[in-house]
């Protein structure tokens, strides 16, 4: 059984795992596994100094066996930690919590030039703790791709950081920004891992990135169980948790105006299996898919979270169409069942780099409802739809790595009808019998080998 915590920020540290443990205790009956926020205990718009006094040195448990419940004197000014280790040892669960921490250093310590010591010989690092149902730290995890963050450092080498369990086997450890790069995570799936822990604070970036959306989107392309916690605050537009598996979602997503308070998920899952080995998840050699029967429609573009895309508006009530950006063409079948004939819906495709808070290359295929009856509004933010369809949606990718999500109104995720994939890179995406309004669906493409520092 595993439980995410969302919950508000910016109480003071200890204080607040206290508030939490007291509100949530009943709800932890049976649970096995426990994930806090990103950004949980001290909150957010820290400088290097002052978010100093919320730093603890935390040892690495590779190097150490330290129980902070039963040794707290063995590491000075460690409190959070103590009392971390001390609230699963008495709920006898496993622990997963964010936190910020400190490491010296020198530039003698360092191994290379580019990964050299601070200026004022510390280093800050976004850091995830885990601890075992006997309160032992078991894993110490640092944020590798940071987001604006800069009280933090990212660490001189990239860490593959998983914990094995007695009721799940092995779990790997990431952090918000992480998912959308190869290191670390698409390495710890090379390793065979197959549950990842996911703290974060994440912003909801509709109409591809909202919260749950990745979450289960990355669930489902990469075939795990994720369990997904992240922070509540409205002043930044972040809500969303989930707990999800490739066959299940469990989530919660706050509408506006709900009250600003913390949600705790509780679901129950299968383990998943490990998977062999790969010493490489290069992508599959391109080929042009040749779709037939679509028809040709004007095209046109627009921006959508900062991208040029190619987009074709949908006529009539269905149809089949298809629209192409450099080497990626995607094709829609749809027809819609319900819909109150006045929303506008489009298809988009992109195939290059985005370049707009943090540089990684794409291949998306998306249907979306525009905002408006202007071509302009096309790829902008939606949150409510009516207009419901039958879909099958199709790409020709030249990645493996494909993300699909169907996302209907007020944040509802709906299950994928069925998915496919061929060995020459066509994904498709089934969909019928909607529960909301369409808003969007999308099959996002990671290509990662294109990434401007791939590594």
């Amino acid at each position: 059984m595993s439980a995410t915590g969302q919950f508000p920020e910016n109480l003071p540290d200890v204080l607040y795992m206290r508030q939490n443990d007291s509100s949530h205790v009943s709800c932890l009956q049976g649970a096995h596994i426990l994930v806090f926020p990103e950004d949980g205990l001290q909150g957010f718009n820290f400088t290097r100094s002052s978010i100093a006094a919320y730093l603890e040195t935390v040892p690495d448990p590779q190097q150490e066996n330290w129980n902070p419940c039963e040794e707290p004197q063995r590491h000075p000014n460690t409190e959070v930690q103590r009392w971390l280790s001390c609230l699963a040892r008495r709920h006898r669960l496993y622990l997963v919590a964010n936190m910020g921490s400190v490491q010296p250093c020198s530039d003698r310590s360092s191994s290379s030039s580019s990964s050299s010591c601070p200026p004022d010989g510390r280093w800050h690092f976004n850091t995830n703790v885990v601890y075992r149902s006997d309160g032992l730290l078991v894993a110490r995890y640092y944020k590798h791709n940071l987001y604006f963050e800069k009280a933090f450092d990212s660490p001189p080498h990239t860490q593959l950081v998983t914990f094995e369990t007695p009721f799940a086997g092995t779990f790997g450890l990431i952090t918000c920004f992480d998912i959308l790069f190869h290191q670390p995570t698409v390495s710890l799936l090379q390793k065979g891992v197959r549950q990842l822990v996911f703290p974060t604070a994440w912003m909801n970036q509709l109409p591809l990135l909202d919260t749950i959306q990745f979450q289960r989107a990355f669930s489902l392309g990469a075939n795990v169980t994720l369990l997904a916690a992240n922070i509540r605050s409205d002043e930044l537009i972040m809500s969303g948790s989930g707990i999800y598996s490739p066959s299940s979602a469990v989530y919660h997503h706050a509408l506006t105006g709900d009250p600003e308070e913390g949600r705790l998920l509780v679901a129950t899952l299968e383990p998943l299996e490990p998977l062999p080995h790969t010493s490489s998840l290069s992508p599959e050699p391109h080929r042009e898919q040749a779709f037939s029967g679509s028809s040709e429609h004007t095209s046109f573009t627009s921006s959508m979270m900062y991208d040029r895309f190619s987009f074709v508006l949908l006529p009539g009530p269905g149809g089949r169409l298809r629209v192409c950006d450099g080497s990626l063409c995607c094709e829609l079948q749809y027809q819609r069942v319900d819909s109150n004939g006045t929303e506008v819906y489009a298809l988009g495709a992109f195939e290059g780099t985005h370049t707009v808070n943090g540089q990684y290359s794409l291949q998306v295929c998306a249907l979306v409802k525009c905002a408006a009856a202007e071509q302009t509004s096309c790829g902008q933010e939606v949150v409510q739809a009516q207009t419901k369809m039958a879909f099958v949606l199709e790409g020709s990718f030249s990645t493996r790595h494909v993300y699909p999500s169907v996302l209907s109104s007020d944040y509802t995720l709906e299950q994928p009808t069925q998915l496919d994939t061929s060995s020459h890179g066509t994904v498709r995406l089934e969909h019928s019998f909607m529960r909301a309004g369409l808003i969007t669906a999308a099959l996002y493409g990671r290509t990662y080998h294109l990434d401007p520092q791939h590594d």
